[in-house]
């Protein structure tokens, strides 16, 4: 049986955040933005670590904070993009709690993607017209992992309470 902690992943711009809250919201649970998590414990924005230390170093930062949380109980975690990629941490997750994946396609991506570049490390050097290639072959690659969520929905058109009741049955509560 899961613990009681539900891991929201996918794609930069799915709205891992914005969902993670109303869900927790919904359960009357707590949330927790890794991200959020791993700024306030480095004492730097996610920006400055991938610049100052590289993706290599953030991805060991972010790892070890995921699995910190594994005692947590009644709550909701928003992951990074590309936490379930590394160091076992889909295993992880899919171990310790219910993962739910928000898909979204490259071009529904891009859109949201295109206004907010600056602060995603992975892509503020990306032209505009290189962007959709970019999220093609990341999402491509990334949904290896993406795809070994019990629950994925479409970010889209995503009805909150239809989640919500998905969890609760899944989850037995």
């Amino acid at each position: 049986m899961h613990g009681q902690i539900v891991y929201i992943i996918g794609f930069m711009g799915s709205g891992k955040t914005t969902v993670g809250k109303k869900l927790a919201s919904l359960l009357g649970w707590q949330f927790i933005d890794l991200d959020k998590r791993i700024e306030e414990h480095t004492g730097e924005k996610i920006s400055e670590i991938f610049s100052k230390h590289g993706e290599e170093y953030f991805r060991v930062v972010e790892s070890g904070m995921l699995k910190n949380l594994i005692s947590e109980k009644q709550t909701v975690i928003s992951t990074g993009g590309g936490t379930p990629c590394h160091d076992g941490n889909m295993d992880f997750m899919t171990g310790s709690g219910l993962t739910v994946y928000l898909r979204l396609t490259p071009g529904q991506l891009k859109i949201r993607l295109s206004e907010a570049t600056e602060e995603r490390p992975l892509i503020k050097d990306i032209e505009e017209e290189d962007l959709l290639t970019f999220i093609e072959k990341k999402l491509l690659f990334r949904e290896k992992w993406y795809n070994k969520a019990e629950l994925t929905v479409d970010a889209f058109s995503l009805d909150i309470t239809a989640l919500h009741s998905m969890i609760r049955y899944k989850l037995e509560i």
